[in-house]
């Protein structure tokens, strides 16, 4: 590990001389991908240097107690030695993590859809439920999010939300929340009092850039039309709603959510870019083999991941066996203890198959 860790901070070197070369800063492609190359490492590189610190100065006080001591500072010696062990083995343990293979698309934007599934208008409400969870999570994360589509019905749900998240980091955090959530409620039009099952399913797309998936013009058909509302009422007389067919794939995006046909088919183009790029990752997944799959997973969203029961106020994600009596909180967007859960998990298990 020493050694890995060490070819990394030689690299973290050259990176500084040669973003320091006049070539390199005049060149914008070479600039940019140094850049990140640098920052990607830059933790590690951190953390590294202070391990190497703190062992050194174990060393030295571990060689102190070959010396002769009084009592007094002998036992000081020994604290200091204690404390200095446990730094060590928690920046050890720290190390290994970032030493992980890092997901490629985990500092990137994410699309999030969520559908209404079984269960009718309260699949269709508990899916606003958990758009409204997502926004509140992304607003105290301080990242941005901008609704792309929406298809809502008549009593306050969602039958489909598309929307993004930009912020540094959100593909990372988010990329768990794939799958199908489960919801155990009374509905408010049950006069009975029964508690009712309802899902929706929610799927987390990285958002591609332009280079990382091939999208010809060509391939692209689309149709423009006149953009309604709830109910078919007409939003605008103007045909600014627009359809992208992604021919090759089969992939259809639409979207009216804004007034300008130019804007709606840019956000339609991200959404289109990020289904066909998740769907060549899902492809990829496919193929990995079973065995070494973490025990989180982000791929098969037809898995139920999540059960959320109102009248106990309780949230259990199953994947990892958490169970947490703090429903009321989470669904204000106080995500951190679930989502740092699986964060852990996940590196635990990925730990475990690189040992």
């Amino acid at each position: 590990m020493l050694d890995r860790l060490q070819s990394v901070e030689d690299r973290y070197e050259r990176l500084n001389e040669l973003l320091s070369d006049p070539d390199i800063v005049n060149d914008p492609k070479k600039l940019r991908d140094y850049s990140k190359e640098q920052s990607d490492i830059q933790d590690t590189v951190m953390a590294y240097r202070e391990y190497k610190s703190v062992h050194e100065q174990l060393q030295d006080a571990k060689a102190m107690l070959e010396e002769k001591l009084d009592a007094d500072m002998r036992e000081m010696v020994k604290m200091e030695i204690s404390e200095l062990q446990e730094q060590e083995d928690e920046l050890s343990e720290r190390l290994r993590v970032l030493l992980l293979p890092k997901d490629p698309n985990d500092d990137k934007n994410v699309i999030i859809e969520i559908r209404g599934a079984a269960g009718g208008d309260e699949a269709a409400l508990f899916a606003g439920d958990l758009y409204r969870m997502y926004s509140r999570f992304a607003e105290a994360q301080g990242w941005k999010s901008e609704v792309i589509e929406a298809s809502s019905t008549g009593v306050g749900g969602y039958k489909e939300i598309i929307f993004m998240i930009n912020g540094k980091g959100a593909y990372s955090k988010m990329k768990f929340e794939n799958g199908a959530h489960r919801v155990q409620r009374v509905p408010e039009t049950e006069s009975g009092g029964r508690i009712h099952t309802s899902t929706a399913t929610v799927a987390c797309l990285p958002e591609a850039e332009e280079v990382e998936v091939d999208i010809h013009e060509k391939d692209i058909r689309v149709d423009t039309y006149a953009s309604s509302g709830a109910g078919g009422q007409s939003v605008n007389t103007t045909m600014s709603a627009v359809r992208l067919t992604h021919i090759p794939t089969n992939t259809v995006v639409t979207c009216q959510d804004e007034k300008s046909q130019i804007k709606n088919k840019e956000k339609a183009m991200k959404v289109l870019r990020a289904r066909v790029f998740d769907k060549i990752n899902q492809e990829i997944q496919a193929e990995y083999d079973a065995n070494r799959k973490s025990a989180v997973g982000t791929g098969d969203r037809s898995e139920r991941i999540r059960t959320y029961n109102f009248p106990q106020n309780r949230i259990t994600d199953h994947r990892i066996g958490l169970t947490l009596q703090k429903l009321d909180q989470v669904l204000q967007g106080k995500l951190d203890e679930v989502i740092n859960a699986l964060i852990m998990e996940d590196q635990a298990s990925r730990m475990e198959q690189a040992e």
